[in-house]
Parts: structure tokens; sequence; C-alpha cells
């Protein structure tokens, strides 16, 4: 029997971010993913070795890896319509879910325990907590990129983002801010030292 589940992963390269905006630069999910996790690993290792923390690393990665997952199925539903009103978003969770149990059914039995926990989350843990703020650090640093562009489209959507990171009060975000953002500012020359 032939199993779908990489199959579907494979698509996410075709599902486009930033649907509702103008962009300079496209962006995938799949690429998306890769950056979030990036960033989620660089804050559980901030949370853990500056700050005394305990999260699992790899657990938060791998959340990264898989969180835009069950939009293979659904599409990218743009933030200003996702969020319109509560209604929309549960209606936008259950389909969301719905893509996840449709996406696990892909997989040998035996295999579902494992991806389980990863298309569905514990969303109060500190690793859920790290891969969101990992999300919305890619989504700022997106805006920054389009910005250095002369890209005015994002300019709202960079403060709306800086003040929900600022907002949510964790250190190791405010670490991340401090000490890596500034450096997306460079250009090539400027990171060499040139």
């Amino acid at each position: 029997m032939a199993y779908n589940f990489y199959a579907y992963m494979d698509r996410m390269k075709y599902i486009k971010r930033w649907q509702l905006m103008r962009s300079v630069r496209e962006e995938n999910i799949m690429e998306h993913s890769q950056q979030v996790a990036m960033f989620t690993h660089a804050l559980a290792v901030i949370n853990n070795r500056v700050f005394g923390g305990c999260a699992n690393a790899e657990k938060a990665v791998l959340y990264a890896v898989f969180h835009e997952c069950s939009e293979v199925m659904t599409g990218d539903l743009p933030t200003p319509v996702k969020y319109f009103n509560i209604s929309i978003h549960g209606a936008y969770k259950s389909l969301e879910e719905r893509a996840c149990d449709k996406l696990l059914a892909t997989l040998p039995e035996e295999m579902q325990g494992e991806f389980g926990p990863l298309l569905k989350p514990d969303v109060e843990s500190i690793e859920y907590k790290l891969m969101k703020a990992g999300d919305r650090l890619s989504a700022y640093v997106k805006c920054l990129e389009e910005l250095r562009c002369g890209n005015d489209e994002f300019v709202k959507a960079k403060k709306s983002i800086e003040k929900d990171l600022r907002s949510r009060k964790m250190p190791e975000v405010d670490y991340f801010m401090d000490n890596f953002i500034p450096a997306f500012n460079l250009t090539l020359d400027e990171l060499e030292g040139l």
C-alpha cells in the first residue's frame, strides 16, 4: 500500500503566503516553516542557556516544521480574514483540525502516534509558545525584507507584529529582537564588515 503523507508535505512549496499583499518576493509555506524552525530553535536555546529554562528544543523545532502542514489541504487563509471575527476563526480552527486528522490518516497506523502530537500539539506547552513566537518572528523578518525593498505595503504589518512580539513578555523573544533582528537590516557587505 502507498501512503500519501510525504507527497502532501511536498506540496507545501506550492502554498503561497501573504496572498492579500503585494510582495517583492513571494514566499511559500515550506520555506516559511524552515525559517520558523530555525527561529524556534534559537528561542529554545536562548530559553535554556540564557534564561535557565527547560524547553525541549527538538520538540519545539518539530512543532515548527509541521505547524503549517494543514494548509496543503486548506490553503493559507490570510490573517485579516482568519481573525475577522470569532465565528470565522473558530470555523477555520475546526477545518485545520479536520485537515490534520486527514493527513494523519495518510500515514501507516504504526506511525500515526508519533505524528499526532506534532500535527496537533499541546498549545499550553512552552515548546508551542516558542514555536508561535518563532512564527511571528518569521513574519516580522518578512516585513523587514519587504520594507528594505521599498515596499510600504508592509509598514502596518511590521508595527502590528512588533507590538505583538513585545507584548508576549517572553524574555527569549526580547533577547532575539534585541540581539539578532538588527542584522536583518544589513546588506551582505555590512554583514561581512566590508
